[in-house]
């Protein structure tokens, strides 16, 4: 790994530990188990610190080393955790990551304008630091000194590099020179003992190990993270000023040297005095060595016996994550891509041959392509699971979101999110992030009122919006919703009329009078804020969902609150579908949202059946896309399904299921209406595939119309006929 890809790696984490800390910031306030979550933020912290000081990214180091010295004071009980704080510290980890955004490979100059823009961050956590203890603040482990610990104040650093450090593209001279941004190295012996003889050392490999002498006022894990960029290609020990003699007994047994040559390096080290190496030595042989360290601390009184066991389980639980880990790897997303357009076009070929084999009537053909069919249909699960990922990532990133808009509009607002594990392809997840923060947005300010108006409506002065997310019939769908005042249908349809977007008069379901504020420009608003007003930014969610052949549906109750449903295809690349016949012409729907396929009698000349003892709006295709030819002897109806609405199509025949690689539209035949892309038959001809949540729309749209104007009518009698 050279040294760009180290850097990338080092970008990629960073941004994740940022994550992290936004996610443990935004949660701290809430959660019980607070002192665990400051110790979370504060490792997220310093590993970044860390990291950057290996790639001397200096002005990282240094900010990033004021925000965890106040950490390190909340830390030890100095510093209160209050919402002004946990509000700086995200400013903090957002400045962080512009930092970081501005590091690319091979170029690591400091941008002095983003610089310039932290100094006012720094100067407020600087007021946090040196705040007298709260009270009642037990002493610290450091102040307890015990009568047989040994008399340093210095940390002793036992570091042994592996072989393939510098074959990593890892410096082991920067990890001790980062040491010194910590404190003071008072004493230092390199060990040669490993060095090979001349003819058998190879130039790529380090064998030198350190003990090093460490003075600073950090504390362990800190002084730990600094070799957490290496920690897979090191081993290191470290033990703390005034540990007990037997734990350096224990070092010397464990290290590689001979036991005598390294108490003598710890004594030049300055770690031990020779008086103490002598003494310790010779208690030795009466020391249990067999004994574990978690019972001679319990048994010295050091460690209370709950906090052993709970040190252990979480041993046991930081153990289990790293085998976890390493069973993965990091891909890059557009190998993914890559991956995913070979397949497409190893399902196209594979139509190719299928109709050639049934063409032919090579039985033996038949068979063998059969089970190739089977094969790349395992090949195309297991390549589209590989991009699925989960929406809870950036259902996360909108707690930020509530978090700051919740300040600015001075409002109480919790964000509950559920269905988080829910899995979505990534391309959707990635597009899917702006249109869900405007509505969670667009909910705070206008769906949520104020504290004092909701008290005076009986309501808790503290606002909720949920955000949940699961698979229905292929699709996965989303919920925003409020429990704020619900949408105000007069005055939308006034704002409509006005606009000349409807004519006065007429009469609109509940879905299309709600369906209208995403509409460009429209708004109610009374007056223009930094959020809301001025008509842009719901226009623009439904045109994003739509291009991901997504549909957006409002449902509201006056007084209890709104909900915008938002429904996606689960993947943007590869569908199981069904082709249809309409004279020459095949269109493809997606198999998921077929419910089944009936006869259909062409005596009927009505818009619609009787299934089952139901209505069922039906739409001809022959008619809808003006498809020319006879009409085929025997029509079938496939019957599809969407958001609990049911809709027939009418077909000439039905060609049986079919992988369907999709192909995006050119950009002119944009305005064509109820077609959401293509895909390439076997036979090397275009079908297009149909928009099914276009379709049942138009349906429910038509029947709602003939329903109004049978009402209207001079009798209200309608006729079933009979079923098809």
């Amino acid at each position: 790994m050279d040294i760009d890809q180290a850097l990338q790696t080092f970008i990629v984490e960073s941004r994740e530990l940022l994550e992290a800390m936004n996610e443990g910031l935004l949660g701290i306030e809430h959660t019980q188990d607070r002192a665990e979550s400051v110790n979370a933020i504060f490792r997220a912290a310093h590993t970044i610190k860390g990291s950057a000081g290996v790639f001397s990214l200096d002005h990282i180091v240094a900010f990033t080393h004021v925000l965890e010295s106040v950490l390190d004071d909340a830390r030890e009980g100095h510093v209160e955790i209050s919402g002004e704080l946990v509000s700086l510290l995200l400013s903090c980890g957002d400045h962080i990551g512009e930092l970081i955004d501005a590091v690319e490979p091979g170029q690591r100059g400091v941008d002095e304008a983003l610089a310039l823009r932290g100094v006012p961050l720094l100067e407020r956590l600087r007021t946090y630091l040196h705040v007298v203890p709260l009270p009642g603040k037990p002493p610290t482990i450091a102040q307890r000194v015990d009568s047989t610990a040994v008399d340093t104040d210095c940390w002793h650093i036992s570091l042994r590099f592996g072989l393939d450090v510098l074959k990593n593209c890892l410096d082991p001279l920067s990890f001790i020179r980062y040491l010194g941004k910590l404190g003071t190295i008072t004493g230092i012996v390199t060990l040669p003992d490993a060095i090979p003889a001349a003819a058998e050392m190879d130039p790529d490999s380090c064998y030198l190990g350190f003990e090093i002498a460490f003075n600073s006022e950090s504390d362990k894990a800190a002084i730990e993270n600094v070799f957490e960029f290496v920690r897979d290609d090191c081993a290191v020990q470290i033990l703390p000023p005034r540990s007990r003699i037997s734990q350096y007994i224990r070092l010397i047994d464990e290290l590689p040297e001979e036991p005598a040559q390294l108490g003598e390096i710890l004594v030049k080290c300055g770690t031990l005095t020779t008086k103490e190496l002598e003494a310790g030595l010779g208690h030795q042989s009466s020391v249990a060595s067999a004994q574990l360290i978690g019972a001679i601390l319990v048994e010295q009184g050091a460690v209370p016996p709950a906090v052993l066991e709970a040190a252990l389980a979480k041993q046991q639980q930081v153990n289990a994550l790293k085998a976890q880990n390493a069973r993965s790897i990091r891909v890059d997303a557009d190998k993914l891509d890559r991956l995913i357009n070979l397949v497409g076009e190893l399902i196209i070929a594979g139509a190719s041959i299928d109709l050639i084999a049934r063409r032919t009537r090579n039985v033996e053909l038949q068979e063998c392509n059969s089970t190739l069919s089977e094969l790349v249909e395992q090949v195309r699960d297991n390549a589209l699971q590989l991009r699925m990922v989960k929406i809870g990532a950036t259902f996360s990133r909108l707690k930020r979101v509530v978090h700051d808009v919740a300040r600015e509009l001075g409002k109480d607002i919790e964000l509950q999110i559920s269905g988080e594990d829910t899995e979505l392809d990534k391309t959707v997840v990635e597009k899917i992030g702006d249109p869900l923060m405007h509505l969670v947005r667009n909910a705070m300010d206008h769906g949520i009122g104020a504290p004092d108006v909701r008290a005076a409506r009986g309501k808790p002065a503290q606002g909720t919006i949920v955000l949940n997310a699961y698979h229905d019939s292929g699709n996965i769908v989303i919920q925003v919703s409020d429990d704020g005042s619900g949408l105000n249908r007069d005055k939308i349809l006034a704002e409509a009329v006005e606009r000349g977007l409807i004519e006065a008069g007429r009469s609109l379901s509940d879905a299309e009078v709600y369906d209208l504020i995403f509409e460009p420009g429209f708004s109610t608003a009374e007056q223009v804020t930094n959020l809301s007003g001025r008509g842009v930014g719901l226009d623009v969610v439904k045109r994003n969902i739509t291009a991901l052949r997504g549909s957006v549906s409002i449902a509201s109750e006056a007084g209890r609150g709104t909900t915008v449903t938002v429904r996606l295809p689960l993947t943007l690349a590869i569908i199981n579908g069904f082709q249809v016949g309409v004279g020459d012409t095949v269109f493809v729907v997606p198999l998921d949202m077929i419910e089944e396929c009936v006869r259909f009698s062409s005596e009927n000349d009505q818009g619609y059946t009787n299934l089952h003892g139901q209505v069922l709006p039906l739409i001809r295709l022959r008619a809808l896309f003006e498809v020319e030819g006879a009409v085929g002897p025997r029509q079938s109806i496939v019957v599809i399904k969407h958001a609990g609405k049911r809709t027939g199509l009418v077909v000439d025949a039905l060609l049986g299921e079919f992988q369907t690689v999709i192909k995006p539209l050119s950009k002119i035949f944009g305005h064509v209406k109820c077609i959401s892309g293509s895909s390439i038959l076997g036979s090397g001809e275009v079908a297009l595939i149909l928009d099914a949540p276009a379709l049942v729309q138009q349906a429910v749209t038509r029947e709602m119309e003939r329903s109004t104007s049978a009402l209207r009518g001079p009798t209200l009698a309608v006729r079933m006929p009979d079923a098809a």
